[in-house]
């Protein structure tokens, strides 16, 4: 018997969840938008903290961060932002940087020339076109040097408040594995799942997808045994379904209360996976 995150206790058999996936084959659209909200549901009860793990007090600093994540993970971009922060406050001061000075500070996140070409000129054309000020919509955000769709959305919806889908490594496969979409363009499964989800949702159930990739739904090897979304997946099966294998596989600081959501022993989960870095 389990106890999933809704806190009734229920047993979850392998023929069900067979039973269960073969029924998402023949999935009429309107089928898809209700297991869709269902998922998103549960992955609110799942992921009570979820939330941008970017370090950042102003939109600028945002936008800033989520340019230097790229290619690296948001742990190594928090070890740098206070220093850069300290001396970069405003675009006036990306725009007159000393680029040797600002490639230096930026090294550990990889790719340092390049994220430097973008903070100058992004504090440039910020200068040039808005007065040094980061504009709040979609279109002008995406018109900025180094600000793609992706990073317009989570500026908008972290910084600004305008709900956004930021369609990451993590969200394009999950939504993938969860039957939301089949598609790989990042553009595409953004207005697809926009389709499915209330919109005053996108910005939340962004960082709680992101959350469950990170945690549960890895991209080698996904936790399906330790999984609270096993019975609405039609993925499940692609990784470990025995609970105590896949209790191993969990990572990050909750590990043992995912496993506990999921109706599995927290027991199983290895003291190393709370302590574990999560992936990036």
């Amino acid at each position: 018997m389990r106890k999933p995150v809704g806190g009734a206790t229920y047993s979850l058999p392998v023929t069900l969840v067979v039973r269960s996936v073969k029924r998402f084959v023949d999935e009429t659209p309107i089928g898809r938008k209700r297991r869709a909200r269902k998922m998103a549901k549960i992955l609110a009860d799942t992921h009570p903290d979820a939330h941008c793990e970017l370090d950042f007090t102003t939109p600028l600093q945002l936008a800033v961060a989520t340019i230097l994540s790229a290619q690296t993970t948001d742990v190594r971009v928090n070890l740098v932002t206070p220093e850069l922060f300290r001396r970069y406050e405003t675009a006036a001061d990306y725009a007159s940087a000393d680029r040797a000075a600002l490639e230096e500070l930026l090294r550990p996140t990889g790719f340092f020339r390049a994220k430097t070409d973008s903070l100058i000129k992004l504090g440039q054309a910020l200068l040039d076109r808005y007065d040094g000020v980061l504009p709040n919509r979609l279109d002008q955000l995406v018109a900025l040097p180094g600000i793609g769709r992706k990073t317009a959305n989570v500026i908008l919806g972290n910084a600004f408040g305008v709900p956004g889908i930021t369609v990451d490594t993590h969200f394009r496969r999950l939504a993938n594995r969860f039957g939301w979409v089949h598609e790989d363009d990042p553009v595409k499964i953004e207005f697809q799942v926009a389709e499915l989800i209330e919109k005053r949702d996108w910005t939340m159930l962004s960082h709680r997808v992101i959350f469950h990739g990170r945690r549960v739904c890895h991209s080698r090897k996904p936790a399906c045994g330790a999984c609270t979304l096993a019975a609405l997946c039609p993925s499940y099966g692609a990784g470990p379904t025995d609970p105590a294998a896949a209790a191993k596989l969990l990572k990050g600081p909750r590990a043992r209360e995912l496993a506990v959501a999921a109706g599995v022993d927290p027991e199983l989960v290895p003291a190393a996976a709370v302590l574990e870095p999560e992936g990036p």
